[in-house]
């Protein structure tokens, strides 16, 4: 899978190429190419868990693919009040760590405030906070009660202000179990586009060679 948007900045760039395991939850109709549907039920199933950074059909059409974080598992609450993630009502610890910095497209050095969360199982990974609550609310700072129905999960992109996710009910919402593609596992490639395919002299100016191989 290649990476389009930059929902997941910092975990996933636009550019990115990653290998995804599907057997890690099992294979189901999305495992077979165009999703022909000639498997009815997921085969060996595995539960996956918090922090899985997933690949899965979006409910709306069930043919877009979307990368997430999954954030929240059958039953939980999930919550974002001022910005800070809350799982059953407790909050979900962030630490603030070094500005995330990147060149935007208009040539502009971007400077976006950077946290590294914990999930309660352990799970840690690093979030953007592009419009701190304090200074700019966006319009998922602060949200409603999600209740995560059976057979259901939630993500969230680690680009929190500039992402649709589970917390946009209307267009993406909770994950059906069925429709989880697989994990994201390695990230084999990595090019910034500034390279046509025809410019081989520009490769290696193009190629981010210290992403290449890191696990997700």
């Amino acid at each position: 899978f290649t990476i389009p948007s930059g929902s997941m900045i910092p975990t996933l760039l636009i550019g990115d190429f990653i290998f995804v395991s599907q057997y890690k939850y099992g294979y189901s109709k999305h495992s077979l190419p165009l999703s022909l549907p000639l498997i009815k039920n997921r085969i060996f199933p595995k539960l996956p868990k918090r922090g899985d950074v997933v690949v899965f059909k979006t409910p709306n059409d069930n043919r877009t693919d979307y990368v997430k974080t999954l954030i929240g598992l059958p039953g939980d609450k999930i919550q974002v009040r001022e910005g800070v993630l809350y799982i059953n009502d407790k909050v979900v610890e962030r630490v603030r760590t070094e500005d995330y910095e990147y060149w935007n497209r208009y040539g502009e050095l971007v400077k976006y405030a950077q946290y590294v969360e914990t999930l309660p199982n352990g799970r840690s990974y690093k979030v953007l906070d592009a419009t701190p609550f304090r200074l700019e609310p966006g319009s998922l700072d602060n949200t409603s009660v999600y209740v995560v129905p059976e057979g259901h999960y939630f993500g969230m992109g680690d680009n929190r202000d500039n992402s649709q996710d589970s917390r946009v009910l209307g267009s993406v919402g909770y994950i059906p179990e069925e429709n989880l593609v697989g994990r994201a596992e390695i990230l084999f490639f990595s090019t910034n586009g500034s390279a046509r395919l025809w410019e081989v002299w520009r490769w290696p100016f193009s190629i981010r060679f210290y992403r290449l191989g890191n696990l997700l």
